[in-house]
Formats: structure tokens, sequence, C-alpha cells
């Protein structure tokens, strides 16, 4: 009798959204190939006595679009023994690829079956189901009417029709900027607005590209889905990963052999310069790290700030202005190590001490507005009582 293949729905990717027919379905047949399902959800079918077999499936995304490639490939592997495979999500609904293996195993003879699952629609409703209420004379929109919509400011708006790419760039990086302050002020209604004003700066710039018939947002898309799934093997594929260094382990190992890295030297290439000093210094030093090369404690990273604190105190004294601001370079360099040796993010943290010394120093301003003098008319010591009070009372 000709093997059995049993298509069957493992729902959204939750263990706990996978039906007792589904499971029961896989338990009978014993073995498996599950396709992009996520670790959790593996490890629970093999407790509930699944045999998942790994490696099966060479490309498991391009086997779920339907590469028939893929799909016959899959197919010669087949050993005339009965075989599952799990599908996120219903079979019916959410596997592109359905037709193609069904006549691709029709043509060896071998038998089918389709178990449903519950759909994946729940994942892709947030699109199409606002949660936020508009305001009045205000209409819902879609994907494809955002596009629509920036199409036309193209084509109609002489402000719009001016812009470039290059003329973009201060927009784009003040719009993340404000999408950072938004998150830091733990204002949803704000972080809503400065997203959507960041997509903005995305969607002007691919139509853009379209229009010189060099990408479109569908290209934008297709990548960075592609990049997530090849980059996160753990996720979508059979890899397993026991922690955080592992996965970044497996993220540097697969952007190398990837086609932009052949254009990359060293390993800090890829970073870019026009980030903040802060963050730059950072990243280069987690890269760096990741090589083995980082100080084994933290007490060698102090002990370099003193040392740094000390040749800077030498070119103070010499008077060098080119030694000094090098020096001080260095100084502001191991000040980020230290803070990536604590886990701190060093701009994160810069920017939180610039809200805190703008909310002293506005203190004390406004408690000279209220003495009816101004902080120029101060002494040293009274602007230092001063800054003591606003310790106090603007932390």
């Amino acid at each position: 009798m000709p093997s059995l293949i049993r298509i069957v729905g493992l729902g959204p990717g939750d263990p706990d959204l996978v039906t007792l027919g589904s499971l029961e379905a896989l338990r009978a047949v014993g073995r498996a190939v599950t396709l992009l399902a996520p670790p959790e959800l593996a490890l629970f079918l093999e407790s509930e006595g699944v045999t998942l077999l790994r490696d099966r499936v060479a490309d498991a995304a391009l086997f779920v679009r339907g590469s028939s490639d893929a799909i016959d490939a899959f197919v010669a592997t087949l050993d005339g023994a009965d075989l599952a495979i799990g599908v996120l999500g219903n079979p019916l609904s959410d596997f592109p690829g359905l037709p193609l293996l069904l006549r691709a195993l029709e043509r060896v003879g071998t038998r089918t079956e389709l178990v449903p699952g519950m759909p994946r629609a729940t994942l892709s409703a947030a699109i199409a189901m606002p949660l936020v209420p508009l305001p009045p004379m205000s209409a819902h929109y879609t994907w494809p009417d955002l596009i629509e919509v920036m199409a036309r400011l193209r084509t109609t708006c002489p402000w719009d029709r001016e812009q470039t790419h290059e003329s973009l760039v201060p927009y784009l990086i003040e719009e993340s900027y404000e999408v950072a302050d938004a998150i830091e002020e733990h204002s949803d209604g704000d972080l809503c607005e400065e997203l959507g004003d960041l997509l903005l700066q995305i969607v002007f710039h691919a139509q853009l590209a379209t229009e010189r018939g060099k990408f479109s947002i569908a290209d934008v898309v297709d990548g960075l889905s592609n990049k997530m799934i090849r980059r996160h093997p753990h996720v979508f594929g059979d890899a397993a990963v026991a922690n955080v260094a592992e996965v970044w382990q497996n993220w540097e190992q697969l952007k190398s052999l990837e086609p932009s890295a052949a254009k990359r030297t060293s390993r800090l290439d890829g970073i870019p310069r026009g980030l903040g000093g802060l963050q730059r210094g950072q990243k280069m030093q987690d890269k760096a790290a990741r090589t083995g090369f980082d100080w084994p404690h933290i007490d060698g990273i102090r002990a370099k700030l003193v040392e740094e604190v000390a040749e800077l105190e030498e070119a103070r004294r010499e008077n060098d202005p080119r030694a000094i601001r090098e020096e001080l370079g260095d100084v502001i360099f191991t000040v980020v190590n230290l803070a990536r040796a604590l886990g701190v993010d060093a701009e994160g943290a810069m920017r939180d001490a610039n809200d805190k010394f703008y909310r002293r120093f506005t203190f004390m301003e406004r408690r000279a507005e209220n003495e009816g003098r101004k902080l120029g008319d101060y002494s040293l010591d009274e602007l230092e009582e001063l800054w003591q009070l606003a310790k106090m009372q603007a932390a």
C-alpha cells in the first residue's frame, strides 16, 4: 500500500492553540516534519510523543511558499513509511505550496490526508483591526491605501515632488529620534503617531526608488522577511539555541554568509558612521568582544579609565589642544566600554543624564524668576545652594 502523508495544521504557533484533532493525527502517524514551527511548539509535540524528523526540508520557507524545487527535493526523500507534515495555521488557508505538494505526491502514488488547524489569521488581524479610535471625520485605511497616498503625493504635491533620497535624510533621522523620545516618555499615543511618521519616511524612499525602477516597497518587505527567516533558524527552522549568546553567534555567522558581507573587510564594517558617537562606540565594542577582544573583568576597564584620565591631565598640563581632544575621546570611549560591561546603553544613559540636567536647571530658572532675579545675578555659592535644592526637588 502506498505510504500516507498526513498534512496537519498546527495553529498560529502557540502550543495551547494546537487542536486535539491535530495532536491525535500527529500521534497516530508517530513521526513528523514541522515547517517553521517555533522551538516551544516543537518541544511540545515531542513531549506528546511525536518524533520530529529534522533537516528533512532544506528550506522550509521556500517549501511553504510553493517552490517546486523544494517540494520535489522533499518528495525524493520519502522512504515509503507514513509521515506527517506539520504546517503553521490551517493547511487550506496558510500553506500556499499545498496544491503543488498534493500534485507531487499524487505523481508518486502517495496517499494524502488533510487535518485542519486554527488559522493564522489572528496573527495578521492587527493590520486590519485598529485599536485606537479615530477623530471625527477620519477614515480607516489599509496598507495598499498608504502606498497609493504616497504615490499621489509625489505626483500632485510640489514639496513632495522636489524630494530626493538625500534631501529626506534629515527627516528620517529626526523621526527616528522622535520615536525614541515617545518610547522613553512612555506615551503610547505619541508613539503611535511617531511610528506613523517614521513609516512615512520608509514608504517615501521606496516610492522614489519605484519611480526610478530600482525597487519597490514589495521588495523591501520581501527582503526584510526573507532576512529575518534566514537569520532566525531557531524560530523558523529546526535549529536549537540555549541562550541569547548563541542567538548572537548564529546571527553573526549567518550574516557573514550573505552577499553584503563580501564587501566588508572588517567585523566592524557595517556600523553606520552617522550614528551618535556613544552608540557607534558601543556597537564597535560589542562586535569586537564577540571575537574575544574584551576585558576579562570589569576591574580592567576601571583601571584603564584611571589611566586615560591621567593621560588627559598630562595633555592639559602641556596645553596641547590636539592631545587634549584625543585623550578626552579615549576617556569617553573607555566610559562607553564600562557602560557595556555593566549592561548599560551608553547613549540611553547619556540621554537620561541630559533630561535630568534639564529638569534641575529649569527648576533653578523658575526659582530665580519667582524671586524676581536672574541666574546670572547669583553668586557661585548661591548657585550651588540652588543646585542642591534642585537635586532634591527636581530629581
